[in-house]
């Protein structure tokens, strides 16, 4: 059968078409990439944000490629800025049917040992402010979000999380307890709202250079973080980027996702599956004498 060269090719339909997405801390990292892409993907997205800048910069650029977006400002932390973040995207879009929980903070790098704290008075103050960003404003983004999404019988739920939730190291004793709580939360909130259509998700990405990765290592540059982080990889021959954790999002977020809930999805190329315990000391056994 002859084909018509002149017909014209069937347009792809863009994933997140038609749906309304909140994206907390959009306005840098990992948010901001997932911003993008939903718009890209045909998302109408408002950014919860702290500061105007450079939230706003980031909507005027998108908005001038033909992009739906706006931002608001959100403390996580407050629940009136919560639900104020949600009310403004139903007045503004009509619905709600993605909330991605993704603002958080990452705890003082001095409260990586126990051990060495014995002595000194711990800083309550630092291991609460990570606990009402991380995890009481992923609470209540499932909350205000369920608030709006029970009534359509339909929504996505997604909280990022960290590899230290599967994973344990040198990471701030906060920041690393708050992600493995969310990652429990987020499997309560998906029993409880599977009955509405509500699906709950995790995402647990690996070293992304973000601007707060990058301040953890002190790291004046994206790549200086890529390459340390490349070097104690699993999966070599690709570098983990803010953009690779969009794309979970992006699928936990689209009818591509429609059956998967209560999901830790680890983005770490296999990173967690290891333990060079093992091989580290063969390596010393080998060694040749000096």
């Amino acid at each position: 059968m002859a084909i018509n060269s002149n017909s014209s090719s069937t347009a792809i339909p863009r994933r997140l078409e038609g749906k309304v997405a909140i994206i907390t801390g959009g306005g840098s990292g990992i948010g901001e990439s997932t911003a993008r892409l939903f718009v890209k993907q045909g998302a109408r997205v408002l950014i919860a944000v702290r500061r105007d800048d450079p939230a706003r910069s980031i909507c005027e650029e998108l908005q001038s490629k033909g992009g739906t977006i706006d931002y608001v400002i959100c403390d996580v932390s407050k629940e009136s800025d919560v639900k104020n973040a949600v009310d403004t995207a139903v007045s503004k879009y009509g619905k709600l049917d993605i909330m991605f929980s993704n603002a958080g903070a990452p705890g003082n790098s001095s409260d990586v040992s126990v051990v060495n704290q014995l002595d000194i008075p711990s800083d309550q103050e630092n291991f609460r402010r990570v606990f009402d960003v991380n995890v009481f404003g992923a609470y209540l983004c499932g909350k205000h979000a369920a608030r709006v999404m029970i009534p359509a019988k339909k929504g996505s739920i997604i909280i990022t999380s960290s590899v230290c939730s599967v994973t344990a190291g040198d990471v701030p004793y906060p920041y690393a307890a708050s992600k493995s709580a969310v990652v429990g939360l987020a499997k309560q909130l998906g029993v409880e709202l599977g009955q509405f259509g509500i699906r709950v998700n995790c995402i647990s990405p690996f070293g992304a250079a973000t601007p707060m990765l990058m301040n953890a290592f002190r790291h004046k540059e994206a790549e200086e973080t890529e390459r340390f982080v490349s070097g104690i990889a699993n999966l070599k021959e690709a570098v983990v980027r803010p953009e690779d954790v969009a794309e979970a999002a992006l699928y936990l977020g689209s009818d591509e996702g429609k059956y998967i809930s209560g999901l830790n999805l680890v983005v770490d190329g296999g990173y967690s599956t290891t333990n060079v315990a093992l091989r580290e000391a063969k390596k010393a056994i080998m060694r040749p004498e000096n």
